[in-house]
């Protein structure tokens, strides 16, 4: 192929695509520039002019192996020549069976039934569900209500919208069809500091008072993600799930965005050494190469569900259990196990504490956290995404603040350099900053 061919294949109509496509929280009458991106190997993304962009984001949180990887590449091809889609309905295949004994085998005794459903919203919708229905089937029909935590995010869909901050989210946006659930306050006790036990004492009150209406108590464990990248102690976890268990109230954790070793444990609930009854999981999954999440439940809940009125769990979307992704998903796991993830995540934990520290000092960042493969500058005040944006592209890394926050959660695979190069842009963009109010404050989840 000539270097014409090429550049034909690579052109992106970039005008075309801001008339026409729509993209994630965006105004359609004034929407963010997009940027064309042509290929991606490794921890680079190359644009369609032929530079190439540092990833700090791993493609929203997921893609914790780098872009291109031989091994989850060839899992895929080959699946794709032998059998890309069928119906789950009555049928099943190797890839699902295979991942679900990996998950089986990955997570917690407890958890030994699995649901492989599209999205990480979808994860969260099922596993509501499941709960809802688990009390059916011990005759309890008053267990209607989720309990969370404000500035928590679980995904876009209704469900899920109902269970994200109550401020923060678009509850206000939807009006009365996003059903009411019930909020306590958000952890405050810092996973790096002393736990202050005085802080449950509001939640405890919710669940005294309301736990004969409580089918479950959703959070994300130990990493609030889109809700302000905050890290809550885990004794507070741990708390919580004993505050379940005195009020007969289910434990589902969220961890779409922690789970598969980005807190520097596999999943985050191991910092409290609990067990959920309910497990959502999606974004990392395959790697960040496909969509897939899995909804997992121990055998209690799958028999309470199963003793329903309806007899069975009522969900089935069309690309449940796809073998493509359940394929790209086995080869991701596997790389988990192979590339010594603690070690990797442990060696960016220890840098990205080491580079990000002296910008507490700059007069427009409020607080510096690290935990795992994640750093966080937070800003004093809403920042401007697209002019950000533009600064970060002209640093040559790819990293998209939202709301007050400037991040990064890199793939795992991320060399010395190029985090060193992430950190940098991080702090020079940061020190540099006047923050600007933006309305473009959200981001996926799934």
């Amino acid at each position: 192929m000539n270097t014409q061919d090429q550049s034909t294949i690579n052109s992106i109509d970039l005008q075309f695509d801001r008339k026409h496509l729509w993209h994630p929280y965006t105004s359609m009458a004034n929407s963010l520039p997009a940027y064309g991106v042509v290929a991606a190997e490794g921890v680079e993304l190359q644009l369609q002019d032929g530079s190439k962009l540092v990833d700090g984001t791993s493609s929203w949180w997921a893609c914790v192996h780098g872009y291109s990887h031989p091994k989850i590449v060839a899992a895929m091809q080959q699946q794709t020549a032998q059998l890309s889609h069928v119906m789950f309905g009555g049928i099943t295949h190797r890839p699902a069976v295979e991942l679900a004994r990996l998950l089986v085998e990955l997570t917690s005794p407890k958890l030994t039934k699995v649901f492989l459903a599209d999205s990480g919203s979808i994860a969260v919708e099922v596993a509501m569900k499941m709960a809802l229905q688990y009390w059916q089937g011990k005759a309890n029909t008053d267990k209607q209500k989720i309990l969370t935590i404000k500035n928590g995010y679980h995904g876009d869909t209704f469900a899920a919208m109902s269970v994200c901050d109550p401020e923060g989210g678009m509850h206000t946006m939807f009006g009365e069809l996003v059903t009411k659930q019930l909020f306590a306050p958000a952890p405050q006790s810092r996973f790096d500091g002393e736990f202050d036990p005085e802080e449950l004492n509001e939640i405890a009150s919710i669940f005294e008072d309301n736990h004969q209406q409580i089918a479950a108590l959703l959070v994300e464990p130990i990493m609030q993600g889109a809700g302000g990248m905050r890290f809550y102690h885990s004794d507070y976890l741990a708390a919580l799930r004993k505050l379940c268990d005195k009020y007969n109230v289910l434990l589902i954790l969220d961890e779409i965005a922690t789970g598969f070793g980005r807190t520097g444990k596999l999943f985050a609930y191991e910092h409290s050494h609990i067990e959920a009854d309910i497990l959502c999981l999606g974004k990392a999954l395959t790697g960040g190469y496909i969509s897939l999440a899995a909804t997992m439940c121990s055998d209690e809940v799958a028999q309470g569900v199963s003793d329903s009125p309806a007899g069975v769990f009522m969900h089935g979307p069309t690309f449940m259990g796809n073998p493509l992704a359940c394929a790209a998903a086995i080869a991701s796991i596997e790389l988990i196990k192979e590339n010594q993830w603690q070690a990797q995540v442990s060696a960016i934990e220890a840098q990205l504490k080491t580079e990000l520290a002296d910008a507490i000092d700059y007069e427009h960042v409020h607080d510096v956290r690290v935990l795992g493969a994640v750093g966080v500058l937070e800003m004093s005040s809403t920042l401007n995404t697209a002019e950000l944006q533009q600064e970060f592209v002209n640093l040559g890394v790819w990293i998209r603040p939202f709301s007050n926050l400037i991040y990064i959660m890199p793939p795992y695979c991320v060399t010395t350099e190029q985090l060193s190069k992430l950190t940098h842009a991080m702090k020079t963009v940061a020190k540099r900053t006047s923050p600007k109010a933006s309305a473009n404050a959200f981001i996926s989840h799934g």
